[in-house]
Parts: C-alpha cells; sequence; structure tokens
C-alpha cells in the first residue's frame, strides 16, 4: 500500500524524456499540404490555414495587414454581420493576423460542427470583397490606435528598435504611419487578396480530438481552389542596420519614465548556435531568476521587470533586452546590462545556476507540449522555418549537455556591448 506520510522523490526536470508528438502529413488534390495533430480528449479542435501573405509581400504599406484584418467583413454572399453570427451561433471563434512572412486564419471549434464551418471560412478565401464602408472604419480605428499608442513609450521604443536593426526599407524594420493607413484603397486591397488569398500559396494544420471525415471535408472546400504549395523559401530582402548605435528619444517631454531596447542582430534558427544561446539567455535575462532581474530589478530596484530573449523572424533573428524604468535611472539600468553581459564573458557559469535554467527551459517544453494546440504549434514553427524534424529533440539534447565553459565562449561571442543598439525613449 502507499504510505502517504512519504513524499515521492522530486526529480528535476531535465531528467524527463521529451518527445515531440508526431504529425500526420495529407495532400489535398491541389497539393496543398495539410498537418494532422490528432491528440486530446476533448471534443475541441483547431484547424490554422498559413499563408505566404505578410508584409513582405505587399508593394504599399499596411496592405498585409488591412487584407487580414478584412477578411471577416463581407464577401459576396454575407454581410460581416452575417458571418459573424454564423461562427457564433456554432460556438466557434475565427481569429486572422499576419505577420512578416506569413498571414494566418485560425478556426477553434467544437469538432463536429466542422463540416458547418469550413464552407464559410472557404468563402472568406475565395469571395471577400472589402467594402469601402468597411475599409473607412478600419482605417479610421487604426488611425485613432495609432495616435494614442504613439503617446506610449514603449510603443514608440519597440518600433524604433527594429528599424535600427533591419533598416526602414526592410519589412522587419519597417512601420505604419498615418499617411500609410490614409492612402489604402479598396483596389490595393482587392489585388493582393487575389495574388496571395485566392491564388495563394498555402498550408493547413489541424489539432485536437479530430474527426475521422476532416480531411475528405478540407479536400471538399480546399482541394479544388486555386492555392499552391509554398514555394519553400522565404523572400529575402537587404538588411541595412543603422550607422548610429545609441539613441535617446524625447516622446513624452512630462513623462516620468523611459522605455529601455538594447538589441543586436542574430543568425535565424538553422545557425548552430541559436538553440546554444537560447541557453545563454536564460541565465541571462530570459526568465524570472535570470541574472538582469536578481541584478535590475530585485537588487538594484530600477524596474519591474526586465527580459531579454530572441526575436521570432524567419529570415534574421535578434538579441533583444526589453525593459522600462524610471527615467532617473536609465542610465543605471542600462550599465547593469552591460555589467552582466561583462560577467558572463568573464566567468564560467555555476552548475547550480546552470541547473536552474535548464529545469526552467525544460519545464517550459513540458507545459507545451500539455495539449494538442501548444504541439501543433511547436511543429509550425518547424515547418514554416524550414527546420529538419529532429530540431526539437537536438534543443532537448543541447539543453541537457551544454557546459558552463561553452556558454562562456557564446557569451564572448554574442554579449559584446559594441554590438549592441542602445535605445531610450522617455
Amino acid at each position: 500500500m502507499l504510505n502517504r506520510t512519504i513524499a515521492p522523490p522530486i526529480k528535476d526536470a531535465v531528467e524527463f524524456e521529451l518527445k515531440l508528438p508526431p504529425y500526420q502529413k495529407r495532400i489535398l488534390k491541389n497539393g496543398i499540404e495539410v498537418y494532422l495533430v490528432d491528440l486530446g480528449n476533448v471534443d475541441a479542435m483547431m484547424i490554422n490555414w498559413i499563408f505566404d501573405a505578410g508584409n513582405s509581400y505587399e508593394k504599399k504599406h499596411g496592405v498585409a495587414a488591412a487584407v487580414s484584418s478584412l477578411l471577416k467583413n463581407g464577401t459576396g454572399k454575407r454581410t460581416a454581420f452575417q458571418i459573424n453570427e454564423h461562427f457564433e451561433y456554432y460556438g466557434a471563434y475565427l481569429n486572422r493576423s499576419a505577420q512578416h512572412e506569413t498571414a494566418e486564419i485560425t478556426l477553434h471549434c467544437l469538432n463536429k460542427y466542422v463540416a458547418e464551418l469550413l464552407p464559410v471560412v472557404s468563402e472568406l478565401v475565395t469571395d471577400s470583397v472589402f467594402p469601402d464602408e468597411e475599409l473607412d472604419i478600419y482605417k479610421k480605428n487604426s488611425q485613432q490606435r495609432l495616435q494614442v499608442s504613439l503617446k506610449k513609450s514603449d510603443f514608440v521604443a519597440g518600433r524604433l528598435i527594429e528599424s535600427y536593426l533591419y533598416g526602414l526599407e526592410h519589412p522587419y524594420g519597417k512601420y505604419s504611419s498615418m499617411e500609410d493607413y490614409q492612402q489604402l484603397q479598396r483596389e490595393d486591397l482587392l489585388a493582393f487578396y487575389k495574388s496571395f488569398y485566392q491564388n495563394g500559396a498555402c498550408r493547413i494544420i489541424a489539432a485536437g480530438k479530430l474527426p475521422d471525415n476532416l480531411v475528405p471535408l478540407l479536400d471538399q472546400w480546399f482541394g479544388g481552389l486555386s492555392l499552391r504549395v509554398p514555394a519553400g523559401e522565404q523572400p529575402s530582402f537587404p538588411i541595412k542596420p543603422a550607422a548610429q548605435r545609441k539613441y535617446d528619444v524625447v516622446n513624452d517631454p512630462n513623462g516620468v519614465q523611459g522605455s529601455i531596447r538594447i538589441a543586436r542582430n542574430f543568425p535565424n534558427r538553422h545557425h548552430p548556435d541559436f538553440q546554444r544561446v537560447q541557453v545563454l539567455n536564460n541565465v541571462f535575462g530570459g526568465y524570472f531568476g535570470s541574472r538582469l532581474m536578481a541584478n535590475i530589478r530585485e537588487e538594484k530596484g530600477y524596474t519591474y521587470g526586465i527580459y531579454s530573449y530572441l526575436l521570432n523572424n524567419i529570415q534574421e533573428s535578434g538579441l533583444l533586452i526589453s525593459t522600462e524604468a524610471g527615467k532617473e535611472v536609465c542610465a543605471a539600468a542600462i550599465q547593469e546590462v552591460y555589467n552582466e553581459m561583462e560577467s558572463l564573458r568573464n566567468e564560467p557559469i555555476d552548475e547550480e545556476e546552470l541547473q536552474m535554467a535548464r529545469n526552467f527551459a525544460i519545464g517550459t517544453v513540458l507545459g507545451d507540449l500539455d495539449g494538442p494546440f501548444h504541439v501543433a504549434g511547436r511543429w509550425k514553427n518547424i515547418i514554416l522555418n524550414g527546420l529538419d524534424s529532429d530540431y526539437f529533440e537536438k534543443g532537448i539534447e543541447i539543453v541537457k549537455t551544454i557546459t558552463p565553459d561553452e556558454l562562456q565562449e557564446l557569451a564572448k561571442a554574442y554579449l559584446n556591448p559594441e554590438d549592441f543598439y542602445e535605445l531610450t525613449v522617455i
């Protein structure tokens, strides 16, 4: 009999054997690839249509985001109200989003209603009309949101730091202005929609407790469309970082808080150091127990929180440190960031600290494997970045085996202040 007076032994997270549950791959009549993550006991599911339709493909700034936002705002058969009412009737949620390379339509629903919902999603892909009145509302709302956001130092800092890293002409570095929204025309949206949705490159990921007839239904409603298989390579743009490295921007002369961004360019996930630097970043500023947090938040009290992370870009990543602090201590907070970089370059991490960072990394992965939607998210990242199928397992092995000496060498290579852009917005 189990003796409940004796506590079970505590296991470090790194002792768990982790495997990413596999997907099943199907091909529709038109060649579109469907990735199926059939997991879970709840009668719910998600379908994700991923189009090569991000802002990397637009000729006029703001068109990709506008098309994505207005997909649900009217077709040749239904008004925006009727479309929303249809999804709400079945308890479903349809989201749209546009990133740099891709744009996505994501459906969450009960699996028993998928047959009633797929025809309307297909209608959005083939017959959205982008009414002038809906576009006018979108333009006014976007301008109002931008006007409010531009008063916030963190919003301004987020826009500017990426423009320094990549250049204003690069999709990662350009940002919207009032004039960009004002100049949007319905013809611009229709042309983009025709090229990158009606005749666009697409792949589909489905996850959850999937019904047996899902693939035939997808073939019925999407296999006969003029969609095409992605070419395999995303468009590449010249990266033109700013010549100046340090910026101080006054956004609100009466502001009491400054937004600090310190960043450098960094290779994408195909670089052999990417996953290794993710471990270094955990120690540096990647979680609540990191060095940046212990020093700048806990010891100095300059901020409520400070984090560092690698940007989620396909062509090229970046290493970014982000925090907000009182304007009178911004300079001191920045100096402490550089002090922590110096410490990591000069002294190996002790085993206890490294073990803590390992446990955090593996614990995060354990959470991400809890449920089919998280598993699908892991596979989506691998698929969109064109990574090998064993990328996940290689990353786990790196977390478990990387040494303090290896991390010190990585710090010497990638944590040098002269390689970073420094921005303070007050």
